[in-house]
């Protein structure tokens, strides 16, 4: 009889952990295995439902890019007419302030020698856009005409899909069609009308829309003339 080599002694009452078929001696047992990563820290690596950043073109879409088309004549008589001066580079901050205008479209007619006058304007900020003028005879007296209606029409349908509001600086009804148009849109933003007591019956359905400019001569109008 062969006789039994001497093995280590194990406590009393401790019971010999059987192998399962199949187990190689001396593996590490199969819940010691499993428990060296769990399930949910290895999928908390990466959520599968975390968002997908958008593209920078598309963070971009809801910006509002505001342009203004001012009649520049029916702006400047008008305000003479109520007895003081409009100050153009106060005008445009008032409109970069006010309603974060990006361009601002100015119509004239263009008088040769008035170089200087148009430099200005270029320097505060405004886009000139000229109208050939007319010298005509009435009541004995020289007028230059240049009416720049057809172009400033012309122009916010040109710069239409660059804009998503618009204002239109002018108390004449001949833009009628064209706030209407931007009104139903949903482009318009505001009609800056020069003179409250003197511009067409044709604007006044678009009251919520109209700002008044006579009252606030202590913000645009120069410095230096008397209040």
């Amino acid at each position: 009889m062969k006789k039994r080599l001497p093995s280590q002694a194990r406590p009393r009452g401790q019971r010999l952990r059987r192998r399962p078929r199949g187990e190689a001696r001396g593996a590490e047992p199969r819940d010691q295995r499993s428990r060296a990563e769990p399930r949910d820290q290895r999928s908390r690596a990466e959520p599968r439902d975390e968002p997908r950043q958008r593209p920078s073109h598309e963070a971009t879409t809801n910006k509002t890019n505001c342009f203004v088309f001012i009649d520049s004549q029916n702006l400047n008589l008008a305000i003479l007419d109520q007895g003081w001066r409009l100050d153009f580079a106060r005008f445009r901050r008032y409109l970069k302030d006010k309603f974060k205008i990006e361009k601002a479209f100015l119509f004239i007619g263009y008088i040769p020698g008035n170089e200087g006058l148009y430099a200005s304007l270029q320097k505060a900020g405004f886009i000139l856009i000229f109208k050939p003028t007319l010298e005509v005879k009435r009541e004995g007296k020289l007028i230059t005409k240049g009416n720049v209606d057809a172009e400033l029409v012309l122009h916010a349908m040109i710069e239409y899909p660059n804009y998503s509001k618009a204002i239109i600086v002018s108390g004449d009804g001949d833009f009628h069609c064209l706030i209407e148009y931007l009104e139903q849109q949903k482009k318009l933003l505001r009609v800056l009308v020069p003179n409250q007591y003197k511009y067409s019956a044709l604007l006044r359905k678009f009251q919520r829309h109209i700002v008044f400019l006579g009252s606030l001569k202590n913000k645009l109008g120069y410095k230096n003339e008397g209040h």
